[in-house]
């Protein structure tokens, strides 16, 4: 039973006791009062009777006669007749010898009924010694008071009636108590069951159980009232789902967004960051959340447009510069968050990376720089021989044939430049089908080496293949493949100087093909390692241009190899030589040759 059950119980039959009580106590007091006054009518009438026949002398002044007449009377033994004179002796008592009896003046009722009055008392009687009730009327004579006469009769019956009524009202209490509390248990029970019930269903709302339901089916106050809860508890999963689906669109709209977005409160502090903002810091989200932005962010250039968003309440976009975990170019809006009721509660950060962006962007700009100064040095050539030419230098054959010869070396390069931008282009929009098939890895490079030999054998270098023990067979593009090892083998030729070797290793790992062209040439400094296959990049310019290259071979052969979905990887030291390794996947099969 609950506490609000049992004291609902308790305090029903505490005011069904009062009650009772209450009532019982009243009909008692009425009871013993009735008694009482019905005792007090009939010893007034007794008495009045008894004074009526003992005023006459001769009756009052004779004890004999006295006797005689109020035996008459009152012959029975349950009132008790005393009959005294007007100084208090008394002449006569039904229930003792009167000469013995002590002076009865001082008695309360005698006094009264000497005054001419009925008295009336109620005391314990050391006579009888039990409750007497005594009544007193005056005796007179000729209008003078000559004594009185009291009857009296003890109150053992109404004592007893009395005391039999407060033990059934007692008995009858404990048994209203016994069943009352059985019905009122019961009547508790259908009271605070519903009650409980809406409680249950309150407090699994509170822990999100917004399914639970109060099954009561009553249509009084508490019908409507649980009705009311069911309407809120259906209201709340409603609007809970609405919250939540909402929260999910949010959160998959903040996880899966490439910018990253940053809300920081009124009072300086992060409270929201995406997975992009974890990428762009270097730190989890748990553990910037909470923090100042200015601790959090490690970039004082952030720091100080948040700072000014939040004082100024304006909206703005900037481009930022940090250099943790690694430098970033970010292209930053700032946007004050304002609430429904106008207030400004803190500032929306989105940040988008724009390093990529602005590194394409100067690429481009080189790009055409490089591409202007390359096509400047032929076309100028081209134009300052053509113009000798017509000034007059076409006579002389030997001259003429010279320039021409210049001319025709410069449109050559002109040509080999504008077809290896043009096949780079459709490279990198990956416009060139692949049409992929088991090739034969050896019989390529073997191809490859016959193109540049001539040009090796000028510079007396050497060439080692690899060996032909290993069958290599790998599902690619055999032109993309031949045109990357060409390339390689080319850049190698170029910059290897005179009596230097070049070597070509090939091995399988994991199904991969690893390709690697070794050279003995003028290397690369570590420092342009990184931009090598930047378009018309060059080590060293001078001997760049005077071998003929286009700036662009590199180029081509990375974009080749991602199209082929492979690694290349450059290892050099200036001065000893340079190692290209290219990671190629597709390797069907490869068998060992007896030889």
């Amino acid at each position: 039973m609950t506490r609000f059950r049992m004291k609902l119980t308790l305090t029903i039959l505490g005011l069904i006791s009062l009650v009772l009580l209450l009532m019982g106590v009243y009909f008692a007091k009425v009871l013993e009062n009735s008694y009482l006054q019905s005792l007090h009518e009939l010893l007034y009438r007794e008495s009045r009777l008894l004074a009526q026949v003992v005023r006459f002398p001769e009756v009052f002044s004779q004890q004999g006669n006295l006797a005689n007449q109020v035996e008459q009377i009152a012959p029975t033994e349950d009132v008790r007749v005393t009959v005294i004179n007007n100084d208090g002796s008394v002449l006569y008592d039904s229930y003792s010898t009167a000469r013995g009896m002590e002076n009865h003046l001082d008695r309360p009722e005698f006094r009264m009924a000497l005054l001419g009055e009925t008295g009336m008392s109620r005391r314990f009687s050391e006579t009888l010694g039990e409750d007497m009730m005594y009544v007193a009327v005056p005796v007179q004579q000729d209008g003078k008071t000559i004594g009185a006469v009291r009857s009296a009769m003890s109150m053992r019956d109404i004592t007893d009636t009395i005391h039999n009524m407060w033990y059934s009202l007692l008995t009858g209490l404990l048994v209203t108590l016994v069943i009352g509390s059985v019905v009122v248990s019961r009547i508790s029970f259908s009271i605070i069951r519903p009650i409980e019930e809406i409680t249950r269903v309150a407090r699994n709302i509170t822990q999100r159980q917004f399914e639970s339901r109060v099954r009561i089916k009553a249509k009084d106050e508490i019908g409507q009232l649980a009705g009311a809860i069911n309407f809120m508890a259906s209201s709340l999963e409603q609007q809970m789902y609405e919250i939540s689906e909402n929260q999910q669109r949010l959160s998959g709209v903040l996880n899966n967004m490439t910018s990253g977005v940053i809300f920081i409160t009124e009072h300086r502090r992060i409270m929201l960051v995406n997975p992009a903002v974890e990428k762009l810091l270097g730190t989890p989200g748990h553990d910037v959340v909470g923090k100042l932005h200015i601790e959090a962010g490690k970039s004082f250039g952030l720091s100080q447009y948040i700072d000014r968003c939040l004082d100024k309440k304006e909206k703005f976009r900037q481009e930022v510069h940090i250099y943790y975990p690694q430098e970033r170019i970010l292209d930053v809006n700032f946007a004050p968050y304002i609430n429904f009721k106008g207030e400004s509660k803190g500032v929306v950060v989105v940040l988008h990376d724009i390093t990529e962006i602005r590194r394409l962007e100067k690429m481009r700009s080189d790009f055409v720089a490089n591409v202007s100064h390359e096509l400047r040095t032929p076309i100028t050539s081209i134009k300052g021989f053509t113009e000798t030419l017509l000034d007059g230098a076409m006579q002389d054959e030997e001259t003429c044939r010279n320039f021409l010869q210049i001319i025709s070396d410069e449109s050559e390069r002109l040509y080999r430049m504008i077809r290896d931008i043009l096949d780079l282009s459709k490279i990198e929009q990956r416009r060139i089908p692949l049409q992929k098939e088991q090739v034969h890895v050896q019989d390529v490079i073997t191809s490859a080496v016959a193109i540049v030999n001539d040009t090796a054998q000028r510079k007396n270098l050497t060439i080692t293949l690899p060996g032909t023990k290993p069958d290599i067979w790998l599902m690619t593009d055999r032109d993309c493949l031949q045109q990357i090892i060409l390339n390689l083998l080319a850049n190698a030729v170029a910059y290897t100087p005179e009596n230097g070797s070049v070597t070509i290793l090939t091995e399988v790992t994991h199904q991969q093909l690893r390709l690697q062209v070794i050279d003995t040439g003028i290397g690369i400094p570590e420092s342009d390692l990184s931009r090598i296959f930047e378009r018309f990049y060059r080590v060293d310019k001078a001997r760049s241009r005077d071998s003929g290259g286009t700036g662009l071979g590199l180029a081509i052969v990375k974009h080749l190899v991602d199209n082929l979905n492979g690694q290349i990887f450059v290892d050099s030291v200036e001065g000893r030589g340079t190692t290209f390794t290219i990671l190629l996947p597709g390797v069907e099969k490869f068998t060992e040759r007896l030889q």
